[in-house]
């Protein structure tokens, strides 16, 4: 359910509010339309995110979290203290992550 590269920043965004597919791009530097797009679809099968079509010409599409997503945040903020405190100290930690910018 959570795993791929991108899901975890993905949840992240859209707790901080409703988005847009194009402002989901800008806030998740590296991520490509095609890996983003997959990755909105396997959370929305999942039940975790909301994609809401607006009867607009051009069509207006948001995406939210869920419920159940919601549920996840605690979960979310403890495994960023964690990171904070062991994952990046460590000799050879790759750099911090979109995420972990976006959060400071």
């Amino acid at each position: 359910m959570l795993t791929g590269k991108w899901k975890g920043e993905i949840l992240w965004q859209l707790a901080q509010g409703k988005e847009r597919f194009g402002a989901l791009r800008r806030l998740i530097p590296g991520v490509s339309q095609h890996m983003l797009t997959a990755q909105l679809r396997e959370l929305e099968a999942d039940g975790l995110v909301k994609r809401t079509v607006y009867p607009e010409v051009p069509p207006r599409v948001e995406y939210e979290i869920t419920e159940a997503a919601r549920a996840l945040r605690p979960v979310f903020e403890e495994l960023f203290k964690w990171s904070e405190q062991y994952g990046r100290n460590r000799p050879g930690a790759p750099p911090a992550s979109g995420v972990s910018a976006q959060v400071r």
